[in-house]
């Protein structure tokens, strides 16, 4: 069942306030603030809790707008990280999540919903949101790296998102070098083309990819 009445606002600083008022006293997840991908790790751990968070506020008050709010009312209830795939420099380092090709994307990094909103379907209207926006900053291929799992995971493991959500969401598979970690795409251009059986995007990225794409075992 989808949560009603949500509307979404992509984050600038006036909203900053909402958005630590929904990661909470943890800054979401170990004090995360949503800069996992975008320092290294011993950055990261270094900035981990208020260290992270005056990093978020800094580059949201540069201009940055690194994703968007759901709110309920006035209430945030939800979060999704969007941006252009540089912006996240650790996604490169990645070898599960290296480019596949060299084409211009943005990727949706990360979902943070409200505990008591769970469950209710508000990361695919997240989504939706996440690709709107996008699309309207220029964007026509929208990536994404979810869990695909049939296994109960706590959610602190699922906030990418999981890949059932992004297939409903009409999210192609594109590449997978670990079992449970496809990347996935979507062309976000307003009228798209049918292609011929046999050369979705999927089959178009995976030849273009083929040399460059490196399978690792799972941990």
């Amino acid at each position: 069942m989808e949560v009603p009445a949500l509307t979404f606002r992509p984050l600038t600083p006036d909203l900053l306030p909402d958005l630590e008022a929904l990661f909470g006293p943890r800054g979401a997840c170990a004090g995360c603030f949503c800069m996992w991908w975008k320092t290294s790790r011993a950055d990261f751990h270094k900035g981990q809790g208020a260290g992270n968070r005056a990093a978020m506020r800094r580059q949201v008050r540069s201009g940055v707008v690194p994703g968007v709010l759901a709110y309920l009312g006035k209430t945030p209830v939800g979060w999704c990280a969007v941006e252009p795939r540089s912006a996240y420099p650790r996604l490169a380092r990645s070898r599960i999540l290296a480019p596949v090709d060299d084409a211009p994307v943005w990727s949706v990094t990360c979902f943070f919903i409200a505990r008591e909103h769970r469950g209710k379907g508000l990361t695919g209207r997240l989504l939706r949101a996440a690709a709107a926006h996008a699309r309207g900053r220029g964007a026509r291929l929208l990536e994404a790296y979810p869990v695909d799992t049939r296994r109960e995971q706590p959610d602190a493991f699922l906030y990418h998102g999981v890949a059932r959500t992004f297939f409903r969401e009409g999210f192609e598979e594109v590449a997978r070098r670990s079992r449970t970690r496809p990347i996935m795409r979507k062309a976000l251009t307003s009228r798209r083309p049918a292609a011929p059986r046999g050369h979705g995007l999927r089959d178009r990225v995976r030849k273009a990819a083929r040399r460059r794409t490196v399978r690792v075992p799972d941990p």
